[in-house]
């Protein structure tokens, strides 16, 4: 039977509940705009359920069982070491159903209303949320899309038992014994790096010069490095052709330097990029601006071509990041309000969780001279640093880029252990505009990895202590 002939007014309509919705959801709400929110699956989207967050948890959990099995280093040895992979699950899963559970109660608590369905749009004031059963109409007065992406599927590679994605990857039930990772980037690096470590044979098939091509070459040979001593065998320049599943496993066929190769697997993994969902939402039929791959333009509030929609996320131009998509969402819901708030993506920060990690923000040397600056950077090394040594993870290091003339910080790029977490001061260095000197007259804890940004900038100024 369907149901809600009658529509129910709001003031602002989120259209989807990951990192991007239910953040723009919960400040529009704080704004004092009436928010309905619609999920048609779960609460905390892609990320949460099904990508960063689960996908870190399984990377803790291979950490711990490669360092269990390798700590002789330390003086600490180890007989019996076994896995049990349903315990890993277990564990990602606790983390996932936690958080979730949090999204709710936030969103609850900021009086968000939540629909569970299908989102269509009719017209640019009124939209349907459909189920199984029902539909509902919804007047709303501005819209927040947030639909996020889903894994591209390549021919030759359609989805199935032995042919997963990264979804598929995450809830495997046991680490396989071989594993094929078609596609070097990011997801495809941290989940392949993660199975290495839980005792899995990785090939990685990437089909550009390189893996990891967003950052810079220097960052990521500490990775490829790490990845070789694990066992991973890279194949650069390889195009993937076909797979044929057996019963108890998956050939996959690629060619690399003009030839034809064969590789058996117990599955592999497609990670080889995503697709916007902005199908199957009624945009184009009502006149919403998109590229020729489903990406919606925005302008630097976030709102389309269509004065009261807006847009966040996987689905607009540039990176697909959660953090990305959450900052949008904010900028959104405050433009909604009547605020000036406008997107800024200098200050960006994109990050690995490779081994070691890898980090960015800001300009590299390389664009800050594309852009016309006089660039002075300088570099200090992880294995020159007393925490780091003390971790027995000296790989990797701090570069910043800084502006000659006054030594603004223009950029930063951190390969070592905690990159993720060392970007934070550095990004907020760009944002707030501060220079080497700033930094270096910091004072920072010791022994910390924290001190690798202070010792960068004192290589920049030219007096460093612990560097020649």
């Amino acid at each position: 039977m369907v149901v809600g002939d009658f529509a129910v007014e709001t003031d602002t309509i989120v259209i989807g509940a990951g990192p991007g919705g239910y953040v723009a959801a919960i400040r529009a709400a704080q704004l004092g705009q009436k928010v309905t929110i619609v999920e048609k699956a779960e609460l905390g989207g892609v990320c949460l359920n099904v990508g960063c967050i689960p996908s870190k948890a399984m990377i803790a959990s291979s950490h711990k069982y490669h360092d269990a099995k390798n700590s002789e280093d330390f003086g600490v040895s180890t007989e019996g070491v076994s896995l049990d992979f349903s315990k890993v699950q277990e564990f990602k899963n606790g983390v996932v159903k936690r958080l979730t559970g949090g999204v709710e109660s936030l969103l609850k608590g900021n009086k968000v209303e939540i629909v569970r369905g299908e989102a269509y749009f009719v017209d640019a004031n009124k939209l349907k949320v459909m189920d199984e059963k029902n539909s509902q109409t919804y007047e709303f007065k501005h819209a927040i899309i947030a639909t996020g992406s889903r894994p591209i599927e390549i021919p030759g590679f359609k989805f199935g038992e032995r042919i997963i994605d990264s979804t598929g990857a995450l809830a495997l039930k046991e680490a396989p014994g071989k594993l094929v990772v078609i596609g070097g980037g990011y997801i495809g690096t941290e989940l392949g790096t993660a199975y290495a470590n839980f005792g899995s044979e990785v090939t990685i098939l990437e089909g550009t010069k390189d893996i990891l091509g967003g950052f810079e070459k220097q960052m990521t040979q500490p990775v490829k490095k790490n990845l070789k001593k694990k066992g991973v065998t890279i194949v650069t320049e390889a195009m993937a052709k076909s797979a044929e599943e057996t019963e108890n496993g998956v050939k996959v066929t690629y060619e690399a330097k003009g030839e034809t190769h064969e590789v058996e697997a117990d599955y592999v993994l497609v990670t080889v990029g995503r697709r916007p969902n902005t199908d199957e939402l009624g945009l184009e039929e009502m006149g919403v601006k998109m590229t020729d791959r489903g990406i919606i333009e925005v302008d630097k509030q976030s709102r389309t071509s269509i004065d009261n929609i807006f847009a966040i996320g996987d689905i607009v131009p540039g990176l697909q990041l959660a953090h990305k998509a959450s900052y949008e969402g904010k900028v959104a819901a405050e433009a909604i309000s009547g605020e000036k708030s406008e997107v800024d993506y200098l200050a960006m920060p994109a990050v690995c969780f490779t081994e070691p990690e890898l980090a960015s923000v800001g300009f590299t040397e390389a664009e800050a001279k594309e852009e016309g600056f006089k660039v002075k950077s300088g570099k200090f090394p992880f294995a020159a640093n007393g925490r780091a040594l003390g971790l027995n993870q000296t790989d990797g290091f701090v570069k910043l880029v800084t502006r000659e003339e006054d030594g603004l910080l223009l950029g930063a790029q951190v390969a070592g252990v905690g990159a993720s977490d060392i970007i934070g001061e550095l990004g907020l260095a760009v944002e707030t505009g501060m220079t080497a000197e700033d930094i270096a007259l910091t004072i920072h804890v010791h022994p910390t990895l924290g001190e690798i940004p202070m010792e960068a900038a004192e290589v920049v100024l030219g007096r460093p202590i612990h560097s020649m």
